[in-house]
């Protein structure tokens, strides 16, 4: 029997019956060529589950070799080196010669290894659920379970449409495409734009990346930032992520080189001061049962309950180490 006088989790007192958002790790780390993917695989076994591993069918395959490359993506998301099952696959965009290729190969052979799809380059949500339908009828003929869903919003009529994909039910994550948003414009934004800093200062690149996160937010996705480029210079890259996790209100970001993967980390977890605050502040509205306490001289109820939860939650994704209380009253395995 269930004891009514006991404390109700924060994810039960706090968000109720409201969607739940999609927990992924903060990095979404993309590679294509083997001995990358292979390489990835055994810095995930080393950190933990604490990034996702991406294994590019698109741009990762080799032209003419792309049925060969789905096999090999398959193969590597099989084998015992994916120890987590966080590992993802980008297929070819909708109308692509090898999309249907890709997504009956994937799906066959390793649908249920699979952590998600990506599907890059739509033109519209018309061109989500398109891709959606074939993905799931897929799934369907191979007797696999639907497997999550993420879209890359990188041309004008995506982000024309970023709200209804971003409601779109099967899609858990929206990534910014910054490469081919930049081209599509044809030359009118210049390289600039995809290099440091100037991805976070022309306007239309900074509109672009806050439609996106704004329009995952309001759906409960998650809302994923585009790639770095200058990969040697760690204080730049975290300086960045540091920028698209505070200013634009992304959850996640993409890294394209190992040695990006431990700074977008640390960039996007909280501050040790942060997660101690957040502790003490909701083991205290716990033992209120959650009404409005008074906290450093400051008024709380679950407006802002609500942050605090998601600092712990953050902590947890990024791999910091959360105090005893919090541990032990918020994620211990009685508790799920």
């Amino acid at each position: 029997m269930t004891d009514s006088t006991a404390p109700l989790h924060p994810r039960l007192a706090l968000f109720g019956h409201e969607p739940a958002r999609p927990t992924l790790p903060v990095v979404d780390h993309y590679c294509g060529v083997e001995a990358r993917m292979r390489k990835s695989l055994t810095l995930q076994a080393e950190l933990g589950p604490v990034f996702d591993i991406t294994l590019d069918a698109e741009d990762g395959a080799p032209v003419g070799g792309e049925a060969e490359h789905a096999l090999l993506i398959a193969e590597i998301a099989n084998s015992a080196d994916n120890r987590f099952g966080r590992v993802g696959a980008r297929v070819h965009p909708w109308g692509h010669a090898a999309f249907e290729a890709d997504v009956d190969t994937l799906i066959g052979r390793a649908g249920h290894r699979l952590a998600y799809l990506m599907v890059p380059k739509p033109d519209s949500a018309e061109d989500v659920e398109r891709a959606v339908a074939a993905i799931d009828a897929a799934c369907e003929h191979h007797g696999r379970p639907k497997l999550p869903l993420q879209v890359l919003i990188e041309t004008h009529g995506a982000l024309r449409d970023v709200f209804r994909i971003a409601a779109h039910p099967r899609i858990e994550s929206l990534s910014f495409g910054l490469m081919d948003f930049v081209s599509a414009h044809g030359g009118a934004i210049p390289k600039s734009a995809m290099e440091l800093p100037g991805q976070f200062e022309h306007p239309l690149v900074v509109r672009a990346k806050l439609e996106v996160a704004a329009a995952a937010h309001a759906a409960s996705k998650t809302p994923s930032h585009c790639v770095v480029t200058e990969f040697r210079d760690t204080q730049r890259l975290a300086a960045a992520a540091q920028r698209a996790a505070r200013e634009m209100g992304y959850t996640r970001m993409w890294s394209i080189h190992p040695d990006q993967i431990r700074p977008i980390l640390s960039a996007f977890a909280p501050a040790d001061d942060e997660i101690t605050e957040a502790t003490d502040l909701l083991l205290q509205a716990q033992a209120a049962h959650w009404a409005p306490i008074s906290f450093r001289d400051r008024l709380h109820d679950r407006a802002s309950f609500r942050y605090f939860w998601t600092v712990l939650e953050r902590a947890q994704r990024t791999g910091r180490p959360l105090p005893d209380a919090a541990q032990h009253a918020f994620f211990s395995s009685a508790l799920g």
